[in-house]
């Protein structure tokens, strides 16, 4: 596995992964899924920082142009959708998302307050996808998503 975290540009064009989800208010579970993930033959895209620059005024448009770039330049995306926030823009990049032809992995928590929403908004547009309730179910997702290839 390789992993790149925003800021860093990733160039490549190896089979990579951009790790949509919550940020703000929820726990680290980008980290879990990394470590989740570390054996596989698979770029990751982590749009949480270690350390984001609150108190620079230009660092929220390079982190949106940043997920940007990398959310049309993956191979597939993962989302992840934590039980301790709404997430709005996480939702606002799903819809983007289920909309075009690209391998796409979703995760919700059990007590996430708008599961339904996504379950039934995804079985409109995307059927195929099988949304998982654990980040474990999401990596073996993932992994089988890793071996076809």
């Amino acid at each position: 596995m390789k992993y790149f975290e925003a800021p860093t540009e990733y160039l490549g064009n190896e089979r990579s992964l951009f790790l949509a989800g919550g940020i703000t208010g929820c726990p680290d579970w980008q980290r879990e899924l990394t470590d989740l993930l570390k054996n596989e033959d698979i770029v990751l895209l982590n749009p949480r920082r270690a350390k984001f620059p609150m108190h620079d005024k230009d660092a929220a448009r390079e982190q949106i142009e940043w997920e940007y770039r990398h959310f049309c330049e993956t191979a597939a995306v993962s989302f992840w959708f934590p039980k301790e926030t709404l997430c709005p823009i996480t939702l606002y990049e799903l819809g983007v998302q289920m909309i075009k032809n690209k391998p796409l992995f979703v995760g919700v928590h059990p007590e996430y307050e708008r599961k339904v929403d996504i379950e039934i908004q995804t079985q409109l547009k995307r059927p195929e996808i099988e949304i998982v309730y654990d980040l474990n179910a999401l990596s073996h997702k993932i992994k089988e998503w890793v071996k076809t290839k």
